[in-house]
């Protein structure tokens, strides 16, 4: 089944001036912490209540943003990692308690027999007690040789010799992205397909969303450039950069635009309010409610009685947020192109902003 949805654009006269004066506090959050291009958005399941982009490519550059800048969104990319990995599911594929090495039980030897009985929901909700690597104090890592989805499958091994890092009742998740590497080799398993052609087929041939991987291009075409801080400035990152995320691209590798993104949380929104699109109203419920803490590529948060869904990305040179307030059916998105402490503070006040002015 294909399904496409169609997004839209909606502006009353109230939310016209809000958002003129958002537009403007927004800007000069960007301004004074220095970030160099900022795009956000407001969203009910089928209307965009607000979208902008402010700023440049780049510090080094003049080219002024627009709403066709991608953004590379860091562990974003876990959303929508299971989101393809739930319709796999509900294609009778493998189910959520499907053990891993019932899929692979050529590897039960070499393996930690503490992940013996590690289930795919337990890999996605962060419950499995993988190692983190989150690229601070890793363990070193092998250089692998291969196509990215053989490096990935012998990270997989490498990653199961590990010690796991203890799940208790005072810490029942640990936020891993290989958990996400291990998690894709299971779906990668019972389809035949790498997770690279998964994202081509779910998210460009299904739901025509022009969805790419790795850092947004910016060496043939003008584009966003990331910028990481060193030496107490910004400096931009050229897209040709030789970066790997440790064979973790499931966990956050993809570069999409804030226009399809907003498709994409909007597919949420309205499976969250009962309605059946891409997936099932059932399975959205699972994806964001299925675990108490951490659940399938969103965090669960509930700020002052309200109910959110919430997550952030960035692989340091982007940083990106989105949130959704559950009982109100809106989301609040928010792309940047740097990142940094500063980046993360301004961040922080948008969103806020937007939340207390919209009755989140």
């Amino acid at each position: 089944m294909k399904f496409i949805l169609s997004v839209v654009f909606f502006c009353s006269l109230p939310f016209l001036i809000s958002g003129q004066n958002h537009a403007q506090f927004a800007d000069s959050i960007r301004v004074s912490n220095a970030i160099p291009e900022l795009s956000y958005a407001v969203i009910s399941g089928d209307k965009i209540l607000e979208i902008k982009a402010l700023g440049l490519h780049s510090v080094d550059l003049k080219d002024v943003a627009d709403l066709n800048d991608r953004f590379h969104i860091g562990s974003n990319t876990k959303a929508m990692t299971a989101f393809i990995i739930a319709k796999y599911v509900e294609k009778g594929k493998l189910k959520w308690n499907t053990k891993f090495f019932d899929l692979f039980p050529e590897l039960k030897n070499t393996s930690k027999a503490e992940y013996y009985e590690i289930t795919l929901e337990k890999l996605v909700s962060h419950q499995a007690g993988i190692q983190p690597f989150q690229g601070e104090n890793d363990p070193a890592v092998p250089d692998f040789k291969g196509t990215p989805k053989e490096k990935r499958d012998q990270f997989g091994k490498f990653v199961l010799t590990l010690d796991p890092v203890e799940i208790n009742s005072e810490h029942k998740y640990v936020y891993s992205n290989a958990g996400y590497t291990l998690a894709s080799m299971m779906v990668e398993k019972v389809t035949g397909k790498t997770w690279e052609q998964l994202v081509d087929i779910v998210f460009n041939k299904d739901l025509k969303l022009n969805v790419k991987l790795s850092w947004p291009e910016n060496q043939i075409t003008k584009d966003t450039w990331g910028h990481s801080f060193e030496n107490n400035k910004l400096t931009p990152v050229p897209s040709n950069t030789d970066y790997r995320l440790d064979y973790t691209e499931p966990a956050g590798d993809i570069n999409i635009k804030l226009t399809d993104y907003i498709r994409f949380i909007q597919l949420n929104i309205q499976g969250l309010q009962g309605h059946d699109n891409y997936l099932k109203a059932t399975t959205y419920n699972f994806i964001h409610k299925g675990s108490e803490g951490d659940s399938l590529g969103w965090f669960n948060s509930y700020e002052n009685n309200q109910d959110f869904s919430t997550h952030s990305g960035t692989a340091g040179t982007y940083y990106t947020i989105a949130a959704i307030d559950r009982k109100k059916g809106i989301g609040y998105i928010i792309f940047t192109n740097s990142f940094n402490e500063a980046t993360v503070n301004g961040v922080r006040l948008i969103m806020r902003k937007l939340k207390k002015d919209y009755g989140s």
